[in-house]
Order: structure tokens, then sequence, then C-alpha cells
């Protein structure tokens, strides 16, 4: 078996036959109901599980398992009190109308203004308006599926999207972290990392306005998350129009809770109505396992190292132990990032240390120049 793979080794054939999977209802006994392949829990069951143990275990395990080795998605119907929910709403509502005249990004996929999109809405939410954020996030049937998919130990942020009648729908893709990196990049991880990935994130949405179908609520495809080589497979164009044949949409209700496996193929949807908002809190949960053991300052180390490593550079070019130096001294990933001081421009992840590191050198910048820039880019990345 190889590990490291390349767009060869797609089977869209195997794809097309993998979501055509049933969702079998007997591994799935505690959902009310399966509507389009996809389980609806309802809260209130939720909550009498959590005061018998073992009725709390057997709930998580059903639900790891419908993420996982299932259909990756399920719902929550009733989730939120919707008075919770509306009070978030105008807080949401507030915050995006103050940031509208300080010129700040819309939504990441829509041309400007029309979307309206809310980064860090999670810290935001709680700094504009503490008591409704607690009665928000104080949530036992949301901590119990992050932690059926997590454990615990988790860490919560999130983004509220909201998509105005006439809004177009995303191309379908997978999410954070693999998700967001470019084909190339993706193609630098082994199988069984790409494969491990979804293990580190659990994604949500809470919807905060009626969704009917015509208002476009997620294009989901169900099973697509247990295609192995997925992170690869989405640009594709056959691989889209196997999505477009079977994908299902799940209407919902404000208060409504939808959770999935971030190995998902998936896609917001159009936006057809004439005068319906559809705005949601869409979760990113991550997983308490992606931490460094210890805390390592890179911006010194980088402007430590950057003289001797430019004097190698100048001798010897882009050798392979350049750029070994290069990952070594720099943060190489670019989350996290404070998104709205730093937008993904030209892809779905601002630029790395790495990369700055590695400008630097081919620009041939002095120490000074790469000062300021590591000094622009700490700030940038403060929430």
């Amino acid at each position: 078996m190889e590990h490291f793979i390349d767009q060869t080794q797609l089977d869209v054939a195997a794809f097309e036959a993998l979501v055509q999977s049933t969702t079998n209802a007997e591994e799935l006994p505690q959902a009310e109901r399966i509507v389009s392949g996809i389980p609806l829990y309802r809260a209130s069951h939720a909550l009498d599980c959590l005061a018998d143990p073992q009725r709390r275990r057997t709930l998580l395990d059903e639900w790891h398992h419908c993420l996982l080795d299932g259909p990756g998605v399920l719902a929550i119907t009733g989730m939120m009190e919707r008075t919770t929910v509306d009070r978030a709403s105008e807080s949401f509502l507030a915050l995006i109308e103050a940031e509208r005249g300080h010129g700040q990004q819309g939504d990441h996929f829509a041309a400007p203004g029309a979307n309206d999109r809310l980064w860090n809405a999670f810290q935001k939410h709680g700094e504009a308006d503490p008591d409704g954020f607690v009665d928000y996030y104080a949530n036992p049937v949301l901590a119990l599926v992050a932690e059926a998919w997590l454990g615990p130990g988790y860490q919560i942020t999130s983004q509220v999207n909201v998509v105005k009648p006439g809004g177009r729908a995303q191309l379908p893709h997978r999410d954070y972290h693999l998700g967001f990196l470019s084909e190339a990049q993706a193609l630098g991880y082994p199988l069984s990392l790409q494969v491990a990935s979804q293990h580190l994130t659990l994604q949500g949405a809470v919807a905060h306005d009626d969704m009917p179908l015509e208002s476009g609520p997620t294009q989901l495809l169900p099973h697509s998350q247990r295609y192995p080589e997925g992170y690869l497979a989405y640009r594709d164009p056959a691989f889209q129009q196997v999505f477009a044949r079977h994908r299902v949409q799940l209407p919902l209700t404000r208060g409504d809770g939808l959770f999935f496996n971030p190995a998902l193929f998936h896609a917001a949807g159009d936006n057809d109505s004439q005068d319906l908002r559809r705005m949601a809190n869409l979760l990113q949960i991550s997983s308490a396992f992606g931490r460094a053991m210890e805390s390592v300052d890179n911006t010194r180390l980088v402007r430590a190292g950057f003289p001797a490593l430019k004097a190698r550079f100048q001798r010897d070019g882009w050798t392979a132990a350049i750029r070994a130096g290069v990952t070594a001294l720099a943060e190489a990933y670019p989350f996290p990032a404070n998104l709205d001081r730093t937008p993904p421009q030209g892809g779905l992840a601002p630029q790395s240390q790495c990369e700055l590191l590695t400008q630097a050198l081919d620009e041939d910048w002095d120490a000074d120049r790469l000062d300021l820039a590591l000094d622009r880019m700490a700030q940038d990345r403060r929430a």
C-alpha cells in the first residue's frame, strides 16, 4: 500500500458506490427518525440520557459511530431555546453592522455584499453580551455531541454566516484542517494523516433562522467521509458531479443543531427564496490534542536564526537542508489566525510564518525588514 498518494489513486466509481450506502436505522436506534439518510435526534432525549451514566455512554457511542462509520452527519432538533438563539442573533447582527462601517470582509465564498460573515463570533459574542453568551454555550447537548466526537477538553470557535436571498451555492468541499490547504499542500501529507485529521475537529451549525429548502440549507453527501482519499478528490470535477447527483439537504428550524465529520463533502446551498435570510452560527470545535508539548516562541527563533540561515541560503540556494531549517525555525501552519486581520487571499488560509521566512530569503530581505514583517504578523494574529 502506498502512503503518499496522488490523484492517480482516485477512484470515482468506488466513491459513487460508497455514497449510495443506506443509513442503517438499526445501527442508530436512538434517532427519532431518518430523513434523506440523516438521523435526527431530539434534544430532550439527549438530556434524559445525561442522568444515567450508561445511557449517556450509549448515546456517545452511537453518535461517534454515526459520525465515523455511518452517514457522517446528524441533526439535533430543539438543541437551543429560541429565545436564546434570538438574543444571540441580535448580538451577531449588531456586530456585523458595526464592522460594516470599518471595511470588514464579507462572506468568504460570495461576492462582496452578497452575504455577511462575522469572524471570531465566539469571542465577540462573549464580550458583547456575556449573559447571553453563557446562556448560549452552557448547553449540555452541545457539550455532549462535542464529547462524542472529540472527547473532553475541546475548544470552541465559531463564525456567523448570513446568506441573503439570491445567495449562490458553494462548490462541494471538505473542511478544516486539510480542507483549508491547497491541493499541493495536501499532497504532502501521508494518507494516514489525511484520514486522522478528521478526528481533530467537529463541524457544527446552529440554525438562527428557519431554513426551508428554498433558503438553501447546507448540501450534504452522507457517507462521503468514509472515502480515505477525499481531501485530494473534492476538487476533481468528476467527484463534484457525483456530489451533484447524490447530495441531500435537510430543512432546519431555528434552534436546531447540525453536526458533521469535517471530511464529509458538503456545500452551502442556493438561497432561491424571495425574502428568506439564512443565518447560522458555524461551529468549529477542536480536539484538545491539537497542541505541542511545550510552548515555543517561533518569532524569537526566526529572528535569532535568520542571519545564519540567510548566509547558508546565499551560499547554497534552496537545498533540502535550507528548507528543513525554515520549517524548524518558523511556524509551518497558518492557524489559529485572526481572520478579521488576515482574511484568506487566493485560498482558504492566510500566510504562514514559514511562508514569510521563505519570502524573506527569496527576496533578500535584511533583518530590519524581516523584524517589521514579523511584528506585523504577530499583531495580526492576536485575537
